[in-house]
Protein backbone atom coordinates (compact mmCIF):
# COMPACT_ATOMS: atom_id res chain seq x y z
CA UNK A 1 0.00 0.00 0.00
CA UNK A 2 2.55 2.38 -0.80
CA UNK A 3 2.16 5.51 -3.43
CA UNK A 4 5.28 7.11 -4.96
CA UNK A 5 7.49 5.09 -2.20
CA UNK A 6 5.80 6.44 1.23
CA UNK A 7 4.26 4.77 3.67
CA UNK A 8 0.48 4.36 4.09
CA UNK A 9 0.03 2.69 7.13
CA UNK A 10 -2.40 4.27 9.71
CA UNK A 11 -3.50 6.30 7.50
CA UNK A 12 -6.83 7.72 5.80
CA UNK A 13 -7.42 5.93 1.92
CA UNK A 14 -7.93 9.65 0.63
CA UNK A 15 -6.76 12.16 3.52
CA UNK A 16 -5.43 12.52 6.66
CA UNK A 17 -3.54 15.05 9.53
CA UNK A 18 -0.15 16.45 9.38
CA UNK A 19 1.12 18.88 12.54
CA UNK A 20 2.63 21.48 10.48
CA UNK A 21 5.49 23.99 11.15
CA UNK A 22 8.45 25.76 11.11
CA UNK A 23 11.91 25.55 11.63
CA UNK A 24 14.16 28.07 10.54
CA UNK A 25 12.89 29.28 7.45
CA UNK A 26 11.40 25.77 6.51
CA UNK A 27 8.12 24.59 6.46
CA UNK A 28 8.14 20.32 7.93
CA UNK A 29 5.33 18.24 8.56
CA UNK A 30 4.99 14.97 10.90
CA UNK A 31 2.02 12.71 11.14
CA UNK A 32 -0.68 13.59 13.52
CA UNK A 33 -0.36 9.89 14.81
CA UNK A 34 3.20 10.27 15.61
CA UNK A 35 2.29 13.39 18.03
CA UNK A 36 1.71 12.66 21.79
CA UNK A 37 0.95 16.47 22.41
CA UNK A 38 1.66 20.25 21.83
CA UNK A 39 3.04 22.07 24.77
CA UNK A 40 4.55 25.73 25.34
CA UNK A 41 7.84 25.96 26.01
CA UNK A 42 9.11 25.32 29.35
CA UNK A 43 11.77 25.14 31.90
CA UNK A 44 14.45 23.27 30.41
CA UNK A 45 17.32 21.30 32.74
CA UNK A 46 20.10 21.45 30.72
CA UNK A 47 22.40 17.77 30.36
CA UNK A 48 26.05 17.73 30.41
CA UNK A 49 27.65 15.94 27.81
CA UNK A 50 24.42 15.61 25.85
CA UNK A 51 24.54 16.32 21.78
CA UNK A 52 24.42 19.90 20.56
CA UNK A 53 20.77 19.20 19.51
CA UNK A 54 19.64 18.43 22.90
CA UNK A 55 18.84 21.60 24.66
CA UNK A 56 17.33 19.71 27.70
CA UNK A 57 14.85 17.73 29.48
CA UNK A 58 11.43 18.65 30.99
CA UNK A 59 9.02 17.14 33.09
CA UNK A 60 5.67 16.65 31.23
CA UNK A 61 3.07 14.64 33.62
CA UNK A 62 6.08 13.30 35.39
CA UNK A 63 7.59 11.85 32.43
CA UNK A 64 10.92 12.83 31.46
CA UNK A 65 10.96 14.12 28.05
CA UNK A 66 14.42 15.12 26.40
CA UNK A 67 13.98 18.58 24.18
CA UNK A 68 15.55 18.34 20.93
CA UNK A 69 16.45 21.91 19.05
CA UNK A 70 15.07 20.75 15.45
CA UNK A 71 17.16 23.28 13.88
CA UNK A 72 20.46 22.34 14.75
CA UNK A 73 19.41 18.26 14.35
CA UNK A 74 18.55 19.15 11.13
CA UNK A 75 21.48 21.25 10.41
CA UNK A 76 19.76 24.55 9.03
CA UNK A 77 19.54 27.99 10.50
CA UNK A 78 17.92 28.21 13.80
CA UNK A 79 15.17 31.34 13.62
CA UNK A 80 14.41 33.17 17.18
CA UNK A 81 12.17 31.62 19.82
CA UNK A 82 9.46 33.31 19.77
CA UNK A 83 5.91 33.80 21.36
CA UNK A 84 4.48 30.65 19.27
CA UNK A 85 7.65 28.65 19.88
CA UNK A 86 5.76 25.20 20.78
CA UNK A 87 7.22 22.04 21.84
CA UNK A 88 5.80 19.19 19.64
CA UNK A 89 6.03 15.88 21.17
CA UNK A 90 6.53 13.09 19.35
CA UNK A 91 7.17 9.40 19.57
CA UNK A 92 10.50 8.36 17.60
CA UNK A 93 11.33 4.69 17.47
CA UNK A 94 9.98 3.96 20.95
CA UNK A 95 11.07 6.99 22.82
CA UNK A 96 9.63 10.20 23.38
CA UNK A 97 10.86 12.90 22.52
CA UNK A 98 10.15 16.92 22.22
CA UNK A 99 10.87 19.08 19.00
CA UNK A 100 11.25 23.14 19.63
CA UNK A 101 8.86 24.03 16.65
CA UNK A 102 7.33 27.61 15.58
CA UNK A 103 3.74 28.22 15.17
CA UNK A 104 2.36 23.96 14.77
CA UNK A 105 -0.73 23.55 13.44
CA UNK A 106 -2.80 20.82 12.16
CA UNK A 107 -3.25 20.60 8.63
CA UNK A 108 -5.81 18.35 6.23
CA UNK A 109 -3.82 16.51 3.72
CA UNK A 110 -5.10 14.64 0.39
CA UNK A 111 -3.21 11.94 -0.16
CA UNK A 112 -2.39 13.19 -3.61
CA UNK A 113 -1.02 16.25 -1.85
CA UNK A 114 2.11 13.51 -0.78
CA UNK A 115 4.79 12.59 -3.00
CA UNK A 116 7.71 10.82 -2.67
CA UNK A 117 11.16 12.86 -1.70
CA UNK A 118 12.77 14.44 -4.63
CA UNK A 119 16.58 12.99 -4.81
CA UNK A 120 17.72 16.54 -4.83
CA UNK A 121 14.91 18.69 -2.45
CA UNK A 122 15.60 22.30 -2.44
CA UNK A 123 16.04 22.62 1.09
CA UNK A 124 19.20 22.61 3.62
CA UNK A 125 17.83 19.54 5.66
CA UNK A 126 20.07 15.78 5.87
CA UNK A 127 17.67 14.00 3.16
CA UNK A 128 17.96 11.09 5.91
CA UNK A 129 15.50 12.98 7.75
CA UNK A 130 12.64 13.81 4.86
CA UNK A 131 9.74 11.31 4.13
CA UNK A 132 8.33 13.33 1.40
CA UNK A 133 6.69 16.38 0.19
CA UNK A 134 3.62 17.77 0.86
CA UNK A 135 1.98 19.65 -1.93
CA UNK A 136 -0.43 22.19 -0.45
CA UNK A 137 -1.80 25.24 -2.17
CA UNK A 138 -0.13 27.92 -0.75
CA UNK A 139 3.11 26.00 0.17
CA UNK A 140 5.59 23.33 0.35
CA UNK A 141 6.01 20.97 3.13
CA UNK A 142 8.52 18.79 3.85
CA UNK A 143 7.41 15.76 5.58
CA UNK A 144 9.72 14.22 8.60
CA UNK A 145 10.33 10.92 9.49
CA UNK A 146 10.28 11.18 13.08
CA UNK A 147 11.40 7.97 13.63
CA UNK A 148 15.13 8.50 12.39
CA UNK A 149 15.18 11.94 13.64
CA UNK A 150 17.55 9.76 16.44
CA UNK A 151 19.80 7.48 15.89
CA UNK A 152 19.55 3.64 17.95
CA UNK A 153 22.54 5.01 19.96
CA UNK A 154 21.10 8.63 20.88
CA UNK A 155 17.41 6.56 21.43
CA UNK A 156 19.14 3.87 23.76
CA UNK A 157 20.71 7.22 25.74
CA UNK A 158 17.16 9.04 26.32
CA UNK A 159 15.91 5.75 27.13
CA UNK A 160 18.43 5.69 30.14
CA UNK A 161 18.15 9.06 31.03
CA UNK A 162 13.93 8.79 31.33
CA UNK A 163 14.20 5.60 33.58
CA UNK A 164 16.80 7.18 35.56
Amino acid sequence: MEREGIERKGFFDREMQMVAFRVGKEDFAVDVMKVESVIPMADITRMPRAPEFVEGIINLRGQIIPLVDLAKRLGIEPGPRTESTRIVVVESGGVKVGLIVESPEVVKVSMEDLEASPGLVASDVESAFIKGIVKLSERLLIALDVDRILTDEEKDGIDRIEKG
